[in-house]
C-alpha cells in the first residue's frame, strides 16, 4: 500500500497555536474553498474542519481513507481514479507548512474523495438481480453531504472510515478475504490434475507430481505431510471435507482454476454490495449458507440458523420492509402440495378436520370455508382444480407460533417452525421458499423489545412492529471466515447466471 506507514508521522510536530484558533483559521478558508454539496455539509457545522486539528491533518482517519482509496481495485473500481498519491503529497505539504489555506484545501479534498468513493462503492451492479418490494429499500445514490454527516457523527472517524461503516460488514470482510484468497491461491499454476485417480498421503506417482505443482509445492512425486496439509487447506477454503485426500471433488475444484474462483468472489462482492451498512437497523438472510443476521447501532446484534428454500422452490433475492408479525398464524399450503400430499390422503380416507386443515373457496381475505364433501378431490389430485387449503393454528402448524411479514406476491416471509430437526443439518435447503427460523422468539424480542405474545387462541393476530425493519434476502456462495474465505455449493445454480 502506498500510504502504509506514511500518514502517522504527519501529526508528529507540536502545534504552534491552540486547537480552537488553528481550526477557526482553517474554517475561514474552508468557507472560501467549499462549494456544492461539500458547502452544504461544512456550512451546517460552521465550516469546522473534519480532517484536521491543532494545525495538522488527523493522521489515523486520513490514513484509513487513503488505504481504502489505494485498494479500490478490490471493489471493482479503479484506485487511480482517487489519486491517493496526490492526496498524500498535499497532506505532507499542508502539515509541513501549517498554512490554514493548505489545510483547508486538504480537508475539502479528503471530504470530496470520501463522498466520491462512497457513492461509487454503493452503486449497485447490473449483474446482480435483487427485487425491491418497498421504496425504503430501493438503492439511492448517496448524497455527499449525508455521507459526510454520517462520518462526522461517528464515535470515531478513523474507525468509521477504516471499517467502511457505510458498507455491510459482510462486504468488508469478504473484500479483505478476497485479497487474502488471491495471495494464497490466485498465483498458483493453473495446470490440470488428472481426474481418473484418487491421490492419498503416502503415495508416490506422476499424478502426485502434477498435484504438487498445481498447489505451488517443490517438485517431487511424494504425497508427503506438506502436500497433505496444503490439500486440507485448499479443501477447507473451498467448502470441501478437509480430509487431505485428493479425491474426485477436490480435483474437480482444483481444475476449475484461479480464474473461476476470482469470478465467484467478484460476483459475491456484488451481491454483498447491495446489503446496507450496520448503522441501518436491518435483517439479512443468506439463503446459500442458511443463516440470518440482524444489525443495529453499528453492530451485529445476533445471528441464527435458518431453513431456506429447496432447489426446486428457491428463496428469492429480494428486499422489503418487515411491517408486522402474525401470531397464531394459519399456514396456507402451497397448491402443489395440496395436489401431491393433501388430496391423496383425503382420497385414502383422511379428513380435513382430523388433519386440522380447512378448505376455502378462494385466496381473498374474506374467503369462505368449504365442506370436504363438496370438493372434487379427484380433480384436485389430478391437478385439474387448484384448491386453497390452510392448516389451523396449533402446536403442529408449520408456521409455529409467529411469522414476520414483509408483504410480497410470492408469499415469502420469516416464520417459526415446530420441525427442529432440520437445524442440526449442515445443509438446510428444505423449505418451499419461506425462511424458517431457529429462534423466532429471540428475533421477535429484537423486533419488539419484548417477547410477542398472543392475546388469545384466536388465529391470525396482527401486531405492527414499533417501526418497520428492512430485510434483505441474499445468496452468498463465498463467505468470509476467521481464516479467509470459504466457497459454498451453488445449490440454486445462480453463480453461472
Amino acid at each position: 500500500m502506498l500510504i502504509a506507514g506514511s500518514v502517522p508521522g504527519m501529526a508528529a510536530a507540536q502545534p504552534v497555536a491552540s486547537d480552537t484558533a488553528a481550526r477557526s483559521s482553517v474554517a475561514a478558508e474552508i468557507r472560501a474553498a467549499a462549494s456544492g454539496k461539500l458547502r452544504d455539509f461544512y456550512g451546517t457545522r460552521g465550516y469546522w474542519p473534519l480532517w484536521s486539528e491543532k494545525g495538522k491533518v488527523r493522521a489515523e482517519p486520513a490514513q484509513a481513507l487513503l488505504a481504502l482509496l489505494d485498494s479500490a481495485d478490490q471493489d471493482g473500481l479503479r484506485s487511480r481514479d482517487y489519486d491517493a498519491r496526490g492526496l498524500l503529497r498535499a497532506i505532507k505539504e499542508a502539515d509541513a507548512s501549517g498554512d490554514p489555506k493548505a489545510l483547508a484545501r486538504v480537508d475539502v479534498a479528503l471530504s470530496k474523495a470520501l463522498a466520491t468513493y462512497v457513492a461509487d462503492v454503493r452503486r449497485p451492479s447490473k449483474a446482480v438481480k435483487m427485487r425491491y418490494l418497498d421504496p425504503e429499500v430501493e438503492p439511492q445514490a448517496p448524497d455527499a453531504a449525508e455521507v459526510l454527516r454520517a462520518a462526522a457523527v461517528a464515535p470515531s472517524l478513523a474507525t468509521y472510515v477504516e471499517k467502511a461503516g457505510w458498507m455491510s460488514p459482510t462486504y468488508m470482510k469478504l473484500r479483505a478475504a478476497s485479497g487474502a484468497y488471491e495471495k494464497r491461491w490466485g498465483g498458483l499454476p493453473a495446470v490440470i490434475v488428472p481426474t481418473d485417480v484418487k491421490l492419498r498421503p503416502g503415495g508416490s506417482s506422476g499424478e502426485i507430481a502434477i498435484l504438487r505443482h498445481r498447489l505451488g509445492l517443490p517438485d517431487g512425486v511424494d504425497y508427503d505431510k506438506a502436500l497433505a496439509a496444503k490439500v486440507k487447506l485448499f479443501q477447507a477454503d473451498h467448502g470441501l471435507d478437509a480430509d487431505g485426500i485428493a479425491g474426485a471433488q477436490t480435483i474437480e475444484a482444483l481444475n476449475r482454476g484461479p480464474g473461476y474462483y476470482g469470478r465467484i468472489l467478484t460476483l459475491n462482492l456484488e451481491r454483498a454490495r447491495l446489503l446496507p451498512g450496520p448503522w441501518v437497523r436491518h435483517v439479512e438472510v443468506d439463503a446459500a449458507s442458511a443463516r440470518l443476521y440482524y444489525y443495529s447501532g453499528g453492530e451485529l446484534d445476533g445471528s441464527m440458523k435458518v431453513v431456506a428454500g429447496a432447489k426446486e422452490s428457491q428463496t428469492p433475492m429480494m428486499a422489503g420492509m418487515i411491517r408486522y408479525a402474525t401470531l397464531n398464524p394459519y399456514w396456507n399450503i402451497p397448491p402443489d402440495l395440496v395436489e401431491r400430499k393433501v388430496a391423496p390422503k383425503i382420497l385414502d380416507g383422511a379428513t380435513l378436520r382430523k388433519m386440522r386443515y380447512e378448505a376455502l373457496n378462494d385466496w381473498t381475505a374474506d374467503a369462505q370455508t368449504l365442506s370436504q364433501s363438496e370438493i372434487d378431490w379427484q380433480a384436485v389430485a389430478a391437478g385439474q382444480r387448484e384448491l386453497r387449503v390452510r392448516q389451523l393454528p396449533g402446536g403442529n402448524n408449520a408456521m409455529g407460533k409467529i411469522k414476520f411479514m414483509f408483504p410480497n406476491d410470492l408469499g415469502i416471509y420469516l416464520h417459526d417452525t415446530p420441525d427442529r430437526g432440520l437445524f442440526a443439518k449442515p445443509v438446510r435447503h428444505f423449505s418451499n421458499g419461506c425462511v424458517r427460523l431457529e429462534d423466532a422468539q429471540r428475533l421477535g424480542r429484537w423486533f419488539f423489545g419484548k417477547t410477542p405474545t398472543a392475546d388469545s387462541d384466536a388465529p391470525e393476530q396482527y401486531v405492527p412492529l414499533p417501526r418497520p425493519v428492512p430485510v434483505y434476502l441474499t445468496y452468498l456462495t463465498a463467505v468470509p471466515t476467521a481464516d479467509g474465505v470459504q466457497f459454498l455449493p451453488d445449490d440454486y445454480g445462480r453463480d453461472g447466471e
